[in-house]
């Protein structure tokens, strides 16, 4: 437990050990793991052309979980700058050299495809035009508790226009939120965190490090920025009974459970 005095001695800085990083990094893993087991269900070849359409944040932690055993990848994206994120630490390790592009006439050269684009990404139309052996979507609505959300989503339109005899839909849920995006997550985590502690006995205050990163990615185009700012603790607790943070953020990142239907 890093524990530190604040303006006095009489109360006490709790300071995660778990970074933003951390939080990022637990919640893709629970989507590229239920992935990478349904690619395996499929017995494809380890040399099948696997084309992975979206990077932020779900689709670079489906590449580098699938990199462990297929070396055939293509990650496939319309910002080029994201293909940074490819050699961070963002979503594990890439084993296997994986290819990047940002033209999207090149997703329909594959065998299994899995588009991560949510809301504004890949169209009804794009998607008509896939003829494929395996086909998975991540459905960018969490617990169907935001009518507007669920009436933009249109992956199941997607789904169905598309030529596959193998479709799945990748679903994330657990903690409440609007979406499932990895993003949305984290501070969703953070936020039920942050109300969690304060109600501890002892309490002043707690805060937690996350800004508006969406800029620092999409605005700045700044990959090596974003990076270092999620390398911080992700919670900063003043209290004068300290009590175990590690425990509580586990627990929350714990509800969070990722399938495919």
């Amino acid at each position: 437990m890093n524990i530190d005095t604040g303006i006095t001695s009489e109360v006490l800085t709790i300071k995660s050990e778990t970074k933003l990083i951390d939080i990022f990094n637990k919640i893709i893993s629970k989507k590229s793991e239920t992935v990478y087991d349904y690619v395996e269900s499929l017995n494809i070849d380890k040399s099948s052309k696997i084309i992975v359409i979206g990077t932020y944040f779900t689709g670079v932690g489906i590449v580098k979980k699938l990199s462990e055993k297929y070396d055939n990848i293509l990650l496939a994206d319309i910002y080029p700058h994201l293909e940074d994120l490819l050699y961070t630490e963002i979503g594990g390790k890439l084993q296997h050299k994986v290819k990047f592009t940002s033209n999207l006439d090149l997703i329909y050269s594959g065998s299994i495809v899995i588009d991560t684009t949510g809301f504004g990404g890949i169209s009804v139309d794009e998607t008509s035009r896939l003829d494929v052996d395996g086909f998975i979507i991540e459905d960018p609505v969490a617990e169907d508790n935001d009518r507007l959300l669920e009436e933009k989503n249109n992956i199941h339109e997607r789904l169905n226009a598309v030529k596959c005899p193998n479709k799945a839909i990748l679903k994330t849920k657990g903690i409440d939120s609007k979406t499932s995006g990895t993003m949305t997550l984290t501070i969703g985590v953070l936020t039920n965190l942050l109300n969690k502690c304060q109600k501890e006995e002892g309490v002043l205050y707690c805060a937690c490090e996350m800004g508006f990163l969406e800029e620092v990615i999409f605005k700045e185009k700044n990959i090596g920025k974003f990076i270092d700012l999620i390398n911080v603790p992700s919670l900063k607790i003043s209290t004068i009974k300290p009590f175990d943070l590690e425990e509580l953020i586990l627990e929350e990142i714990d509800k969070i459970n990722s399938k495919m239907i």
